[in-house]
C-alpha cells in the first residue's frame, strides 16, 4: 500500500510538472509571436546604386537589379532588431558598359568567387522610428568592415514602408581595384552606396 502511494505521488508530480511546462509554453508562444515583425523586400520596387568618382571624367555609376533582404523588428522593446540585405554582384547595370567584365573580374569585385555583397545590421536598438543612425557590417569580396549608416524610414501604408540610406566606404579597404587599379589618383577611393528599398509586412 505504501509503495502504491509512493508511486502515485511520483506520478502526480510528473503530471503537474508537464502541465506547468505546457502552461509556460502556452503563454510564452503568443508573446514571441506578437513581439516581432518581419518585413520582406519588394525586389521590383527596390534599388541599390553605387557611384565612384573619376578624375576629369564622368563618375562610374551602377545599379544592382537583383536584391534580397528582410527586416525583423522587436516591436515591444525596440532593442533586438536586425536587417540583412544582399545584392548579386553579377546583376549590376552600369554606365560604362564596356568595362562591366573588368568590374566583375578579380581585379575589382571578383564576382565568380564572391557573387554577393551583404549589409548586415546585426542587432540594433532605436527610439526614433523615422531616422536611425547605426553601424552596419559591410561584406564585399570576403572582407568585412563596420560602417556608419543613416537610415530614413517612411511608412507609406499600414503594411508598406520605404527605407532610404546613404553609405560611403573605401573601395581599397575591400581590395576593389588591385594592381594599377589600386591607385586612387584617377579612380577615387571613396564609393557611395544609396539604397531605396520598399518592404512589405509579412
Amino acid at each position: 500500500m505504501k509503495e502504491q502511494i509512493f508511486w502515485l505521488d511520483v506520478l502526480l508530480k510528473k503530471v503537474i510538472k508537464i502541465l506547468l511546462s505546457f502552461t509556460f509554453i502556452f503563454f510564452l508562444i503568443p508573446s514571441i509571436v506578437f513581439a516581432s515583425e518581419r518585413w520582406i523586400i519588394d525586389k521590383d520596387l527596390s534599388s541599390i546604386t553605387f557611384e565612384l568618382p573619376v578624375l576629369l571624367a564622368k563618375n562610374v555609376q551602377g545599379t544592382f537589379t537583383n536584391i534580397e533582404g528582410f527586416v525583423e523588428l522587436d516591436v515591444d522593446h525596440k532593442k533586438n532588431n536586425k536587417a540583412i540585405f544582399s545584392v548579386d554582384i553579377g546583376s549590376v547595370d552600369m554606365n560604362y558598359k564596356k568595362y562591366k567584365d573588368l568590374l566583375l573580374s578579380n581585379i575589382f569585385f571578383d564576382e565568380r568567387q564572391f557573387p554577393k555583397a551583404v549589409i548586415d545590421t546585426k542587432k540594433f536598438a532605436y527610439q526614433n522610428e523615422k531616422e536611425l543612425e547605426i553601424s552596419v557590417e559591410l561584406i564585399i569580396k570576403g572582407q568585412s568592415k563596420l560602417t556608419p549608416l543613416t537610415i530614413t524610414v517612411k511608412r507609406l501604408a499600414e503594411e508598406l514602408v520605404q527605407i532610404q540610406s546613404e553609405l560611403i566606404f573605401s573601395r581599397t579597404d575591400f581590395n576593389i581595384g588591385i594592381g594599377k587599379w589600386s591607385n586612387t589618383t584617377i579612380l577615387r577611393d571613396k564609393t557611395k552606396i544609396k539604397t531605396n528599398l520598399f518592404l512589405f509586412k509579412e
